[in-house]
């Protein structure tokens, strides 16, 4: 590979012949082919009713064995029960053409946040690695954003999310509990904040 620039210098000529040689010398790693859909192939192949979907989902996304539920509460009243471990990804929104779960305050984007399992590593008590599937929350760049233990999360990353996490959507008072079928009914979890003698 030769490149020749006019009215160059044999300098700049050199360097330029130099790092050519280099790429093909030491091996610099070249971006590998992506064939995956982009662009408007991706927007045609992602969409429900003609309405285009904001997210996709990644690699990593599983269906999770935990049975995960959200209880959600308007002040002391547990209004309802979201049962979200029947699949990988749950849209939270006010356009119910697409979203999983409607989340009807005029404060919430039409797609606003995105509850995602993925299949993740971590560090077993013993030292060992392995993988496990855990939630995730991701807010959609939403307009009044997500809050998680009241503490607004960044848009467009993924925050694990825990059992007995409190979500909330926009300026929604509805709040949402993540727990699961094994979770237990004390506050114990709570008390990690009381001075001991």
């Amino acid at each position: 590979n030769t490149f020749v620039l006019d009215d160059a210098s044999d300098t700049v000529s050199k360097e330029i012949k130099l790092s050519a040689t280099q790429v093909e010398n030491e091996g610099i790693n070249k971006a590998e082919a992506n064939f995956e859909v982009s662009g408007k192939l991706a927007a045609d192949n992602n969409t429900v009713g003609g309405v285009l979907i904001n997210y996709t989902e990644p690699k990593e996304a599983r269906i999770p064995k935990t049975k995960w539920r959200l209880y959600e509460f308007k002040g002391d009243k547990n209004t309802s029960t979201l049962y979200i471990h029947r699949q990988s990804a749950y849209l939270i929104g006010r356009d119910r053409k697409v979203v999983d779960f409607p989340a009807d305050h005029p404060s919430c984007s039409k797609q606003h946040a995105v509850i995602q399992y993925r299949l993740v590593d971590y560090t077993k008590e013993d030292g060992r690695k392995g993988k496990k599937v855990k939630p995730y929350i991701i807010d959609l760049d939403s307009t009044n954003g997500t809050f998680v233990n009241n503490h607004k999360i960044d848009p467009s990353r993924y925050v694990e999310v825990k059992e007995k996490d409190v979500i909330k959507f926009g300026f929604s008072t509805r709040e949402y509990v993540l727990l699961h079928e094994s979770s237990k009914d004390d506050d114990s979890d709570f008390d990690n904040n009381v001075d001991t003698p």
